[in-house]
């Protein structure tokens, strides 16, 4: 009789036991079911998660006569995609705007108004992403290039040549890209706008 007692007791007992383990056993810390399930955050990239390239751009303003070039400036920068990066240089050069005789005679000083123009080379580029899903990237390019024109002078001031040079293409990288050519109204030569794309990592 106490052996039938004990049986039921000990059921229980075993039952009770049972429920209070958990229902699957708990990941001992170092394990990779330990680890939290947050989402680790991205290394940093672009808007798609990328890696960062860095590029080298490298401008020449080509200066060409009968198909051959006569002259080539130099210019470069580094940027990666979805940056801005521009590059001025150049001259303030002061213009006269107003002159005033304030004495008699053809020998009273003048007293002169100035305003100072910016003259020399300015580049502007934009390295951004396509819109389609492709890993094309484009690059803008605006540009303005001024001098003084030596050979030809007015009261007022020099007289300034200007050139602009806007263009966007797709990326190649190793081998030059023409932006942009134009022609001199005034004679025989032609102006021409080159980029080199160069991978730095």
């Amino acid at each position: 009789m106490r052996n039938r007692k004990a049986i039921p007791i000990l059921i229980l007992a075993t039952a009770m036991w049972l429920g209070c383990q958990p229902a699957f056993p708990q990941a001992q810390p170092g394990t990779p079911a330990s680890e939290s399930k947050a989402e680790k955050s991205p290394a940093p990239g672009n808007a798609r998660g990328k890696p960062i390239q860095p590029y080298r751009l490298e401008f020449s303003l080509n200066e060409l006569e009968g198909g051959k070039k006569t002259n080539s400036r130099h210019y470069s920068m580094d940027l990666t995609a979805g940056s801005v990066n521009d590059i001025k240089i150049g001259t303030r050069v002061p213009v006269v705007t107003a002159r005033s005789e304030p004495g008699a005679g053809a020998n009273s000083p003048l007293n002169s108004q100035y305003q100072y123009m910016d003259v020399g080379t300015n580049i502007w580029a934009h390295l951004k992403e396509s819109n389609d899903d492709s890993d094309d990237l484009q690059l803008e390019v605006n540009s303005d290039v001024s001098d003084i024109d030596k050979g030809a002078q007015s009261e007022l001031g020099p007289i300034v040549r200007q050139m602009k040079f806007n263009g966007t293409t797709v990326l190649v990288t190793g081998k030059p890209i023409v932006i942009a050519t134009m022609d001199d109204p005034n004679s025989s030569r032609q102006f021409q706008l080159e980029v080199t794309a160069t991978k730095l990592r």
